[in-house]
């Protein structure tokens, strides 16, 4: 099972952040787990410049560009320079301020070609029954993917986070049969995008108002990989207890 812990900004101090990081780091040597931490961009190179541990790092984004006269933006060499082997190219909060498929693809494109593993995050805005988000979801998938190389297509970690689910509790968020409906879905539209049977090495990840009550449902026979975590992974006891529901 992968976690990956999106910091976004809720962290400003590195106490904190080391904290999480000791917190991280013994659950990881506790269970079965992978732990991946995404901090603000400072604190990452701070934490995982000299990391021994099993836990991994993932930028939060990277930037559009490849180098050069950028002033302010972090490329993906850097941050694989600084520790980091994941990154979250995509994140609906990245969409909404800007990011549009173009630029998604680019991101996961500079993301493969520094050796990191691209986190790609799609998913609605909300539920209709005509069923046109399914429509948004091929879109989002097929614009990103079909771009690169197949060998690099292999590469690709999907994250699926309805935005209609995001801020909810976890009674009002996806159900079960739901997220299993939508990963066998994705799984389908990777099917036609990935060369021969590699679709059963594809992981996905959901994201949106997971939290310690309803990780194990939705963990239960959904499909998942394991889940995209935002606010509930900087409360270190919110997230042990997350951890260990499914351990």
């Amino acid at each position: 099972m992968l976690i990956v812990a999106n910091w976004k900004a809720y962290v400003e101090e590195l106490a904190k952040a080391k904290k999480l990081f000791a917190t991280s780091k013994r659950l990881a040597k506790a269970t079965r787990t992978t732990i991946v931490l995404a901090p603000p961009a400072p604190l990452l190179g701070a934490l995982a410049l000299r990391n021994k541990s099993k836990v991994a790092f993932s930028a939060q984004d990277v930037s559009v560009t490849d180098g050069g006269a950028r002033t302010g933006e972090i490329i993906a060499q850097v941050y694989s320079a600084a520790g980091a082997t994941y990154a979250i190219i995509g994140h609906s909060e990245r969409r909404a301020v800007g990011d549009t498929d173009t630029t998604v693809a680019i991101k996961l494109a500079h993301s493969i070609a520094q050796g990191l593993s691209p986190i790609l995050c799609v998913g609605e805005k909300e539920r209709d029954v005509e069923g046109r988000y399914l429509a948004i979801i091929r879109e989002e998938l097929t614009l990103a993917i079909e771009p690169l190389a197949p060998k690099d297509r292999m590469k690709v970690i999907v994250a699926y986070e309805p935005l209609w689910a995001i801020g909810k509790d976890a009674e009002h968020a996806i159900g079960q049969n739901d997220l299993a409906e939508m990963v066998l879905y994705i799984r389908k539209v990777l099917a036609e995008l990935l060369p021969g049977e590699s679709t059963r090495n594809s992981l996905i990840l959901y994201g949106g108002s997971v939290e310690p009550g309803n990780v194990r449902d939705l963990a239960g026979a959904s499909g998942v990989d394991g889940f995209l975590i935002g606010h509930a992974s900087v409360d270190s006891r919110m997230f042990s207890l997350l951890v260990k529901q499914l351990a």
